[in-house]
Formats: structure tokens, sequence, C-alpha cells
């Protein structure tokens, strides 16, 4: 069940030194494209990496946040084509956390690492300096990188008691449910 997987999903940094599988990765290459998107465009594409010299550029594609994808056995850079679709972003998005649940019900552990907005710094976005390690077009954009690996541990899930309920409105902003 969907809230079992939320219920226990962490975003992982850790990873076990063993490369996934054939088939784990056809389970997440399947699940990717299989993503909804708005009017069927399909914007979006992915660069799936796996070699450590790549793996090891892609750590460095923003200041803060990205160097644990070193670590990383797999990641999945998730871009599109912003000339097929003004809602690349969306897209891109509900594509990001569908490989996320995916590798988390095979037992996989994973990470979001923002690209889109973000600095790499030495006057460069993140995105330029992905455009110049992976080759991909101008007129396509990268939302984000998730990293995917056999977690080194795994932490327990958020407790139900810390969930914050007081964000959930009803008819109306602020508007508590009524009994």
């Amino acid at each position: 069940m969907l809230l079992s997987l939320l219920e226990n999903r962490r975003s992982i940094r850790n990873f076990k030194s063993e490369s996934l599988k054939k088939d784990e990765v056809d389970i997440l290459m399947e699940a990717l494209l299989r993503s909804p998107t708005s009017r069927g465009r399909k914007p979006w594409e992915f660069i799936f990496v796996s070699e450590p010299e790549v793996l090891n550029k892609l750590a460095m594609a923003k200041e803060h946040g990205s160097a644990f994808l070193k670590g990383a056995p797999l990641a999945v850079v998730v871009c599109a084509d912003t000339e097929r679709s003004d809602v690349w972003v969306e897209d891109c998005a509900i594509a990001s956390i569908i490989v996320q649940l995916t590798a988390e019900s095979m037992g996989l552990g994973s990470c979001w690492v923002q690209i889109r907005l973000r600095s790499h710094g030495e006057g460069l976005s993140s995105e330029e300096y992905l455009r110049e390690v992976l080759g991909f077009p101008t007129h396509y954009a990268v939302a984000s990188i998730i990293g995917i690996g056999h977690p080194e541990q795994r932490p327990p899930g958020h407790p139900k008691k810390s969930l914050q309920f007081d964000k959930i409105h009803f008819n109306g902003f602020r508007r508590t449910a009524e009994a």
C-alpha cells in the first residue's frame, strides 16, 4: 500500500557499494516512463549514470547537497525539453517522486538533489555545469538528480505524531474540520 511506503520512506544519502541489478534498473526505467504528464506531452528525459567518474562530477553539481552522489551506485538526471511543454517542471517533479517511491518499494533508498535554480559556483548555474558534463541541448533544463542505491542504514520513518496536521485546511484557508 502506498501509505505504508510513505510512512517508511526517508532520504538516504549513504549507500552500500553494491551495484544495482539489471532488473532493478529496468523497473526504475519503466516506472519513469509510466510517469504521468500534462496532456501526454512527455517532455522529460532521463540520464542514468552509474560510471564512478561521471557520478563524481554529478556530486559537484551544486555548492551544497549533491556530494553524496559520489557514493551512489546510480543517479538519474531528470531533465526536459522546455519547448515541448510549459509545465515541464511539474512533469519532472512527478517523475522524480515516482522513481523515488518505486525505489522504496524495491527496498532501495534514494534522495532528491534539487538542480533547477541552484548554483554550481564559479559563475555557473548547476544546470550549466551539468550541460557541460552530460552534453544535453540548450533548450533542455534539469529539474533534479535522484541518487539511488542499497541503503547503508535505514532510519525509521517519521512518526505520525510528528506530522503537521495544522497544515490541513477545510473548505478555505485556516478553517478547521467541522464535527
